[in-house]
């Protein structure tokens, strides 16, 4: 414990001034204007969480989806037939009544002033902390799109993606290969659905075996959670062995062959995402779970920093769910 907060000790001056230097964005920007917007969206999260804790993947995945498609501006929060959370992709997002009623307490205390798409990043901040995960400052002065159309969230990453495509779809967005890997660790407090895995295990590239790159015993354990014929929305989590702990738990799995999702198991079969799997996993490697920590942070205030608005851009939406 006493190494892992030495190099904790070592890291944050780098990671504070990484937060302070994003375009357009800065730490604290509603310390005047509205100086408890970060503590209410902090007690709503946790208020949520502590009734169910996996709301905390669900509101870290909302935010994900959100900074794919036309940055992060809190387009994937808007209802509608046409709108972006009606995407195929999009279908199974959870969390939206978290950041509906942060924004009504903060419209209560401020009206007009905080953002629907800093909710959600202030948001997914604090799911990763209520997990035992890493804490960072998230610069802010987000403001809400005005665009949200569900035709723009077909090039979502997906759990089919080779990792070729995974690359270049982050690539995209102004994120590199190590950016990649180390986001994907998010399922470790993930979950998915039978029917998005279970084609792996029993007629895989139609050979009507199982993937060869799952292990054996844990294909047995996936088959009793997902028969054949069973209910294909059941829900399993992406880490085995820790649920709701974030922490480095998922790159260990996929390191022994215990990736749920095929395109979380391909990582350990490129040179390039093998090498940073195999650096978090590895306990002296991994600096004890603290580099991965360090990582996440970096890559997080990185991502959702994607084509925000700024400035006079975009709105300060009333509802997170409707245009103004």
């Amino acid at each position: 414990m006493e190494a892992k907060c030495l190099v904790l000790m070592l890291v944050i001056p780098t990671l504070s001034l990484l937060a302070e230097s994003q375009e357009g964005l800065r730490t604290g920007f509603y310390s005047s204007s509205c100086p408890r917007a970060e503590s209410i969206v902090r007690s709503t999260v946790e208020s949520h969480f502590n009734e169910d804790p996996t709301v905390a993947a669900a509101v870290l995945r909302l935010h994900f989806h959100d900074c794919f498609v036309q940055g992060c501006d809190g387009s994937v929060l808007i209802t509608g037939a046409s709108a972006e959370r009606n995407a195929l992709p999009n279908l199974g997002l959870r969390g939206f009544e978290v950041i509906d009623d942060a924004k009504a307490q903060l419209e209560a205390s401020c009206p007009g002033v905080v953002s629907c798409s800093d909710i959600l990043a202030l948001a997914a901040r604090d799911a990763v902390d209520l997990s035992d995960g890493p804490s960072w400052a998230v610069p802010t002065g987000r403001r809400d799109g005005r665009i949200s159309s569900s035709k723009e969230a077909a090039n979502l990453p997906s759990p089919l993606d080779s990792i070729a495509v995974q690359k270049q779809k982050f690539t995209a967005k102004g994120l590199d290969t190590h950016d990649l890997v180390t986001l994907v660790g998010a399922h470790t407090i993930g979950q998915t659905d039978c029917q998005f895995f279970r084609y792996r295990l029993y007629n895989f590239t139609t050979t009507g075996k199982a993937d060869p790159t799952i292990s054996p015993a844990f294909s047995a354990q996936l088959q009793a959670l997902c028969p054949k014929n069973g209910d294909g929305s059941k829900r399993v989590e992406l880490d085995k062995d820790s649920q709701t702990k974030f922490d480095v738990s998922f790159f260990k799995n996929v390191r022994a062959g215990n990736g749920v999702l095929e395109s979380d198991q391909r990582l350990l079969g490129d040179a390039d995402t093998q090498r940073i799997v195999q650096n978090y996993a590895g306990t002296l490697r991994g600096l004890l779970g603290v580099r991965f920590d360090f990582e996440f942070r970096k890559a997080m205030i990185k991502m959702s920093s994607i084509q925000v608005k700024t400035g006079a851009q975009g709105e300060i939406r009333k509802i997170c769910s409707n245009f103004n």
